[in-house]
């Protein structure tokens, strides 16, 4: 009986054992395990799979339930309750979390728990229609971004020996994508069950995110050798408060001036580099990824509204968005999966490469539009988003101090949303004709090239002639 039991009992775990195992194996590659960084690829897969899981929640209450003119009314609401707030509250959030970075793990496993319970409420929420559910929404996506902020701080800690940061973000970033992937189509199921189904699944699955959490080694605590970011406008205003705390009037007229100047300095030294002394390849290359991540949110709305009114050629409205949906998804996994073994020696020329392509896409997609097209689109804006950001994340890497850099990171991270909801609200107020849609999704991409191009391109040949480690 007992050897019956045995067999039994392994017969059940092998389905759950076994692809535990292939996963553990991936992610645990090339020094990941040792490092660290295996444990945060596995945490990032459950934060991205329990996202999902809410977006799907929220996409069938929001878009799917109701007629089309009602749905933009909501989506609507819904970005400028939730999405808007968020952008406002965003720079607060990175500089906060900057500020605790003894506790960094905890704050992960804080901003799971946060939305474990915010999950139950959205379930009891979009069961019956009611506002609360907006407030909730938000709650979700602060919390989430929380979450972004605290991790990239976290990888730079459990880097394995010969990984570059571009790299171990792939990896990252991988894995969460390839979870999101796998929890889709599970919370589509889910939501055939009932409208509150998913939520609970994300419950689930934030509680597990909060135990993996704590599993993260010690070391991603450690703050040794960080400070805060300055932009050049605070560093402005350091300065006047500076030379305001020494102002001559107020002081004893037998004061040293020489002393003066020498404590002056002393506390500007103290308060760290600024985001300004970096060059202008960062900045470039963050306004081109803007412009990458407003059209994103641009394309998402407005593809969204048009094919539930006109969905492709013999499918219906679900079927239309999954499969552009699919193709942007699968674009930006190909795009990373790139990232994770590309060595990112100019990350200018990759970013104006991916970027360049991007508009001659969208630019023929706007002329002749069709479903393929479309389909293409997507896949090449995913593949872009991807690359782009990696490569902005290359240039972070190399431009900015160390000092500063976790803090810069959040920074991009505010920028690159707040452009995301601008792109999503241009996309709601439009009227839902394809070519005209297009066009100025391509516009806005093109705007963000045309722009940055020459200072990326003159920023890469001064790298090339004198060498710098990505």
């Amino acid at each position: 009986m007992r050897r019956a039991a045995r067999v039994v009992g392994r017969a059940l775990r092998t389905p759950v054992t076994g692809p535990a195992r292939g996963i553990r194996k991936v992610t645990h590659a090339q020094g990941a395990g040792e490092s660290g960084l295996g444990r945060l690829i596995e945490l990032h897969g459950v934060n991205g799979a329990g996202d999902v899981m809410i977006t799907v929640a929220l996409a069938s209450t929001v878009f799917f339930s109701v007629p089309t003119d009602e749905a933009r009314g909501r989506v609507a609401l819904y970005l400028a309750v939730t999405m808007l707030p968020f952008t406002l509250l965003a720079p607060v959030v990175g500089p906060l979390l900057d500020r605790l970075p003894h506790g960094r793990r905890a704050a992960m496993a804080g901003s799971m728990l946060a939305r474990a319970v915010l999950a139950l409420v959205l379930s009891g929420a979009v069961a019956t229609g009611s506002l609360e559910m907006y407030p909730a929404a938000l709650g979700v996506l602060v919390a989430s971004k929380a979450y972004g902020v605290v991790r990239s701080a976290v990888v730079p800690r459990l880097l394995p020996q010969g990984f570059s940061l571009v790299k171990a973000n792939s990896r990252v970033t991988l894995g969460g994508l390839l979870a999101t992937g796998v929890a889709a189509p599970v919370g589509a199921g889910l939501q055939m069950i009932g409208p509150g189904w998913p939520l609970y699944g994300a419950c689930l699955l934030f509680l597990g995110g909060a135990f993996l959490s704590f599993r993260l080694p010690p070391k991603v605590d450690s703050a040794r050798g960080e400070r805060r970011a300055l932009l050049a406008a605070d560093e402005q205003h350091l300065a006047a408060a500076v030379d305001a705390r020494w102002d001559p009037v107020a002081e004893p007229a037998e004061r040293n001036n020489k002393g003066k100047e020498k404590e002056k300095d002393k506390e500007r030294r103290r308060k760290g580099p600024g985001l300004r002394t970096v060059g202008p390849a960062v900045t470039h290359a963050l306004a081109a990824n803007a412009c990458v991540r407003c059209q994103s949110g641009f394309l998402i709305f407005f593809l969204a509204f048009l094919l539930r009114e006109h969905p492709l050629t013999g499918q219906s409205a679900a079927v239309s968005l999954a499969l552009v949906g699919v193709a942007a998804g699968a674009g930006n996994a190909l795009g990373t999966a790139v990232g994770a073994w590309l060595r990112a020696r100019a990350p200018e020329v990759i970013i104006v490469t991916v970027v360049g392509a991007l508009v001659a896409v969208a630019v023929s997609a706007a002329v002749f539009f069709g479903a393929a097209v479309v389909a293409v689109l997507g896949a090449v804006a995913g593949f872009t988003q991807a690359l782009a950001k990696l490569s902005l994340d290359a240039l972070i890497q190399r431009d900015v101090p160390e000092l500063v850099r976790t803090s810069a990171f959040a920074r991009s991270e505010t920028l690159l949303q707040m452009a995301w909801v601008v792109g999503g609200a241009i996309g709601i107020a439009l009227p839902l004709r394809g070519p005209l849609g297009l066009s100025v999704g391509a516009l806005i991409v093109a705007l963000g090239w045309l722009t940055t191009v020459r200072a990326l391109l003159a920023s890469a040949r001064r790298g090339a002639s004198h060498p710098r480690v990505a």
